[in-house]
């Protein structure tokens, strides 16, 4: 067959650019193959980063949010809101979360914990000091507690108790779930409910000088509502006569006394402890002394644990193994007891006294209230 150059020229010039073209097109395909792979995987982590960051920014808006609720307070005792007290608890609630985020950190999460329903209970009394309480006690390695109070057994009953103790921060075995709810103490259908729940239960009364708790009570409501009557208004059924209006709530709580007596009816006194509200101030140390052998707790809060800030007037937390400032309860206290008529304060002293006399023999303890 005849030589042909131009047959030879369109058969070798034409493959030498197709090989050109097929090694530029794998060397770009090699490209884009790796630039894929590494998006994918750096995208992979991105994810839990940004599930990560949400969840902090919702947690801390809702603590912003419940925040806004707060009230302030100059007394170290005043800790309970009487509609919503989740709103004042949410302090607590960023330490326990604090707690849950260093268990994280320190190891892989315990298989073993769980949640349990409370083997004790702070029951009582608004404005007794319950939320200074339960602050030092949540120091304790042994405890772990709630920080709202969750008014289960007077406001939730209906719910049940697994609804209850999905609320239990997890435990493991030898820690002690607690929670507290200050109005437990006056509902006449709380004894019944937590006996039902568990017949041994740890029942913790904070009380504090029911005339000083009554005027407490009064500025933390007044606080919200500037328009309510005066104390004395309120305190007195007739102001000529100078009967005291058992009917008003901030009263009633005070006559501690006849609430004792319904919780007697379910409960042995063996398993009531009665802290004292000022004790928690002028020897915060020698009640936690107390509220923890009657836990069947190490006596873990000691001094070492408290520091007393003279220009608030009352302990402020520290952890001794730390260099980090005192934790004062309480970050916009300042709340300043109206001027009650002197007259109206001794009657509501002199109604009271039966009352805390009988108080007195049936705890064994003198307050020292009169």
């Amino acid at each position: 067959m005849e030589y042909s150059p131009i047959i030879h020229s369109l058969h070798v010039v034409p493959s030498s650019h197709v090989k050109n073209k097929l090694f530029v097109f794998c060397i770009m395909l090699s490209l884009w193959v790796y630039m894929i792979y590494c998006c994918v995987g750096y995208c992979s982590t991105v994810p839990n980063l940004t599930y990560g960051s949400v969840n902090r920014r919702e947690n801390h808006a809702e603590v912003d949010n419940q925040g806004s609720s707060l009230g302030a307070s100059r007394d170290l005792l005043n800790n309970e809101n009487e509609l919503d007290s989740r709103g004042d608890e949410w302090d607590e609630i960023r330490g326990e979360a604090k707690a849950l985020d260093d268990n994280a950190m320190s190891g892989s999460l315990n298989e073993s914990e769980s949640k349990k329903l409370p083997q004790a209970i702070i029951i009582g009394v608004k404005k007794g000091g319950t939320r200074a309480l339960l602050e030092f006690l949540r120091l304790h390695p042994d405890i772990r507690a709630v920080g709202a109070e969750p008014h289960f057994f007077d406001r939730n009953y209906d719910k049940g108790l697994e609804w209850y103790r999905e609320l239990m921060p997890k435990s493991s075995e030898g820690q002690l779930t607690m929670e507290k709810t200050p109005s437990y103490y006056v509902t006449k259908e709380v004894p019944a409910r937590i006996y039902a729940m568990s017949k041994d239960t740890k029942l913790i009364v904070v009380v504090r000088d029911p005339v000083t708790r009554a005027i407490s009570d009064y500025t933390q409501t007044r606080s919200k509502k500037p328009d309510i009557p005066s104390f004395e208004s309120l305190t007195l059924k007739n102001t000529s006569a100078g009967l005291i209006d058992t009917t008003w709530s901030a009263v009633q709580i005070g006559m501690y006394a006849k609430h004792l007596e319904r919780w007697l009816q379910y409960f042995p006194m063996e398993q009531l402890l009665f802290v004292s509200g000022e004790r928690l101030i002028t020897d915060p140390a020698g009640e936690m002394a107390r509220v923890q052998d009657f836990l069947g707790l190490r006596r873990v809060v000691t001094e070492k644990h408290f520091h007393f800030n003279p220009a608030k007037g009352f302990p402020c937390l520290k952890r001794p193994e730390g260099n980090s400032r005192p934790h004062c309860l309480g970050k916009t206290k300042g709340r300043t007891h109206p001027n009650i008529d002197p007259e109206v304060v001794q009657r509501l002293r002199d109604f009271y006294k039966p009352f805390n006399f009988k108080f007195y023999q049936m705890t064994g303890h003198d307050f020292g209230w009169d």
